[in-house]
């Protein structure tokens, strides 16, 4: 039984590349005929597979309503928060999880600091769009005339002299961003709040969500912010395989981000008084 299924599946492959007829499946089956004919008619019953009238089989429509309805129901927030969690463990600082929906950048999940300096920012709350790390991520990979309208009509406060200051500034961020696949936010929105973070991608290659670690320069300065880096980016990119089907049955979240050589942040927490700094950008 489990040859008959594993025969069956290897046929979704062959004719994602194209219709091809009763022969070349059987060819690249290396099975008779009359086997191939038989799994295709299986395949045919459930609509995984149709059969044009040139006598060739394509793809089904049902398969197709299947792969929608399945990425439809995928929820970005459950299958990284585990990811979160560890990150948050391996570094100490604050993580957030963002999505981008309905022309905002919203956060869906979030990790608080075990540090006694500590950030607020909650849920559900948007963040300021022009700055953030996590919403250079999320509108970096907007097709460029998209991109391009979003970032003319935004505006721009000077939040600090490190803010984006216009559109032409802002898509001129975006790009590299887009090209380097990761962002930054220091100082853009708080002087003292600096920001790393990396894109979630789907199964297509677009990016769903972006996570990020975040910290006041009072726990950990930005250059040692950025070394963080690799490891948000390791995250992200797990977080990424498992939301996309790519990951290992065997695959363990944590083990993905506790990789030899992983840069650990001193910890500046004793002797720190105990403080909440305000805010909306990561």
């Amino acid at each position: 039984m489990s040859q008959t299924v594993d025969r069956a599946l290897s046929i979704l492959p062959l004719l994602a590349e194209g219709p091809a007829n009763l022969e070349q499946v059987a060819t690249r089956l290396g099975v008779h005929k009359s086997t191939a004919l038989r799994l295709l008619r299986t395949l045919h019953e459930h609509g995984m597979v149709y059969r044009q009238r040139d006598q060739r089989y394509r793809l089904g429509a049902r398969l197709f309503a299947l792969a929608q309805e399945a990425v439809e129901n995928l929820d970005v927030r459950e299958i990284a928060h585990p990811y979160l969690v560890a990150l948050n463990e391996r570094c100490g600082h604050t993580v957030h999880l963002a999505v981008y929906e309905e022309n905002e950048v919203l956060y869906i999940d979030k990790v608080e600091s075990r540090y006694p300096v500590r950030m607020y920012s909650r849920i559900g709350k948007p963040v300021a769009i022009t700055v953030a790390a996590v919403a250079k991520l999320l509108l970096a990979d907007l097709p460029e005339p998209e991109r391009r309208a979003l970032a003319e009509r935004l505006t721009y406060p000077a939040y600090t002299p490190r803010s984006t200051p216009n559109a032409e500034a802002f898509l001129k961020e975006l790009a590299t961003v887009r090209e380097q696949g990761w962002a930054t936010d220091l100082g853009g929105h708080e002087e003292s709040i600096n920001c790393v973070g990396a894109p979630i991608r789907g199964a297509d290659g677009r990016v769903v969500a972006a996570c990020s670690v975040s910290a006041p320069n009072v726990v950990i300065s930005a250059e040692e912010l950025l070394a963080l880096l690799p490891l948000v980016r390791r995250t992200a990119e797990e977080i990424s395989r498992e939301y996309s089907g790519d990951a290992p049955v065997s695959h363990a979240p944590h083990g993905a981000i506790t990789a030899p050589g992983t840069p650990t942040p001193h910890d500046p927490s004793h002797g720190t008084p105990e403080k909440r700094a305000e805010e909306t950008s990561s």
